[in-house]
């Protein structure tokens, strides 16, 4: 069994109540957010388009960061997240640097990096993660990679979307996207706030 997220990029609003959420649930500082909703538009006038995509850590099969953490703080879990001690971290951000992602954040404060666990305090008591239980337009779902990507045909993963990266990590979450947020599509793409 491989978790991971899904997100419905059809559904999503761009609302940004799960990037609230997860910030609110992490205590995290002003500036930080382990999860974020982008807005891109492609296009222009008369015929612009436009998309939200929901992203945090895509605990990806091959992660770069888990690679470039010297001190094993860094980890992949058997079930599939990538998680972080705390207790290993030695604050040099080599993980920072090597995810493709940007998701890793330093946090000067305590001076150790974080990133999404998948709420995996929340999860051992049964619940799903933080942000899935608080999009309103039900966008984002937590599971068995398999089951989602049964559940979800024509689910994409993150590296097939032209607002992502190039990269080997192989990201695990599953998105529906929208035709035009995938690679091939009209370019150039934009964010708008």
């Amino acid at each position: 069994m491989a978790l991971a997220f899904f997100f419905d990029m059809t559904a999503c609003v761009g609302c940004k109540t799960c990037q609230v959420a997860c910030k609110d649930k992490n205590d995290l500082p002003v500036g930080i957010c382990f999860r974020t909703v982008t807005d891109y538009e492609v296009g222009e006038y008369p015929m612009p388009d436009a998309f939200h995509m929901s992203a945090s850590c895509n605990h990806c099969a091959n992660p770069a960061c888990v690679a470039a953490c010297p001190s094993g703080a860094m980890y992949k879990t058997e079930e599939g997240p990538v998680l972080h001690d705390d207790a290993l971290c030695m604050g040099c951000q080599a993980c920072v640097e090597a995810c493709p992602y940007s998701v890793p954040k330093y946090i000067e404060d305590l001076g150790v990096t974080h990133k999404c666990d998948t709420c995996y305090g929340i999860r051992m008591n049964g619940y799903d993660p933080q942000c899935v239980s608080s999009c309103p337009m039900r966008a984002l779902e937590f599971g068995d990679l398999a089951t989602l990507a049964a559940k979800h045909p024509g689910s994409v993963t993150m590296d097939m979307l032209a607002c992502a990266p190039e990269s080997d990590t192989l990201p695990s979450t599953l998105i529906l996207a929208k035709d035009i947020a995938l690679k091939g599509g009209e370019e150039p793409m934009q964010k708008f706030f």
